[in-house]
């Protein structure tokens, strides 16, 4: 197994063609050796080229990329390694448009099928949930927002809100869960942290009607609003980062991706939440990511782009539906239900 590389140049030379990434993507995938899914037969034959293993037993063709985020695909690999090395190391992260530039691609189009198969690849189905000391808040991302009273924003339907999880190490925020929700209520909260915190774990904000849920499953609670995190007694306490985290998260998509659809949210929020976690060793996020590539279901490009637009008109680049996953899992559950 390669060591992690630590720069652009220590990149290129590890990777420099095809071969070398279908050498190291065959470690990844069958690190104790090539077994045939078929009978089971450790001794196989690379078709040079093709991407393939041949079973020397029952002469079954075994890919090595299908059932990967990389299924199906006729792009080098060389460019697969190259757009993933630059999402999961750049402290901005990469828009469609600047990696199609970086990488030579003539559509845009599938600079953004990349990213879009990447932002899939960096979700662990077996993450471990938050545990702690956690933060718990939601803010609201798009739209315009006007201030009211008390500091909080008159939304215009077009914002999406989106519910924040973070560890405290002492002064250092730890790992980080996001995820678009449909209200602020209690019971949408609690399904939240349910899903994403630990129980024992002791919760940091507001504890709204219906999370006494949590209290009864063995979380503890800190009633302590912003300010009170900052600050207990005249010395400093919790450093208060929800709003840290949003702020760096609008700051990201408007910066970099200068804004994004509502059907898309979600995985912008996996790919914020996946270099966040990993700021401290963005070259072993390189390689994590490659890891998860094979837990990862592929996806047709059709259901990478989401649903068409409500009123039956055509899609077009830069449209969005106003439908995320929420909407998507609820409306599914209601057919089931009917």
């Amino acid at each position: 197994m390669l060591d992690q590389p630590r720069s652009l140049l220590e990149f290129q030379r590890d990777f420099p063609d095809d071969a070398a990434c279908v050498r190291y993507l065959a470690g990844r995938r069958w690190p104790t050796g090539f077994v045939c899914p078929g009978c089971g037969a450790t001794r196989a034959y690379e078709l040079v080229g093709r991407r393939l293993w041949q079973c020397a037993a029952c002469r079954l063709q075994t890919s090595l990329t299908a059932g990967t985020v990389l299924h199906g695909t006729r792009l080098p690999l060389i460019s697969w390694f190259w757009a993933m090395y630059l999402a999961a190391t750049l402290n901005t992260g990469i828009s469609a448009q600047q990696l199609r530039k970086q990488l030579g691609l003539r559509r845009y189009e599938t600079a953004w099928m990349l990213l879009q198969k990447i932002r899939r690849a960096m979700v662990n189905p077996g993450r471990e949930r938050l545990s702690g000391e956690v933060e718990v808040g939601q803010t609201w991302v798009g739209g315009s927002q006007e201030t009211v009273d008390r500091g909080r924003p008159a939304i215009d339907g077009k914002a999406l809100l989106v519910a924040i999880a973070v560890e405290h190490h002492g002064h250092t925020l730890g790992r980080l869960r996001m995820e678009v929700i449909r209200d602020e209520s209690g019971a949408t909260m609690t399904d939240f942290v349910l899903r994403n915190v630990a129980p024992g774990s002791t919760l940091h904000g507001e504890i709204r009607a219906g999370h006494n849920r949590l209290l009864a499953d063995g979380y503890r609670h800190r009633p302590r609003s912003e300010r009170q995190l900052g600050r207990a007694g005249g010395e400093a306490s919790v450093v208060p980062g929800v709003p840290r985290v949003a702020s760096n998260l609008k700051t990201w998509l408007r910066g970099t991706h200068r804004g994004v659809g509502a059907d898309h949210l979600d995985h912008y929020l996996e790919e914020f939440v996946f270099r966040f976690n990993r700021r401290f060793y963005p070259m072993a996020a390189f390689d994590t990511l490659l890891g998860l590539t094979s837990k990862v279901e592929p996806t047709a490009y059709p259901q990478l782009r989401g649903p068409l637009p409500g009123d039956g008109s055509p899609r077009r680049r830069g449209r969005s539906t106003g439908s995320t996953r929420l909407d998507r899992r609820v409306a599914a559950d209601a057919e089931g239900a009917g």
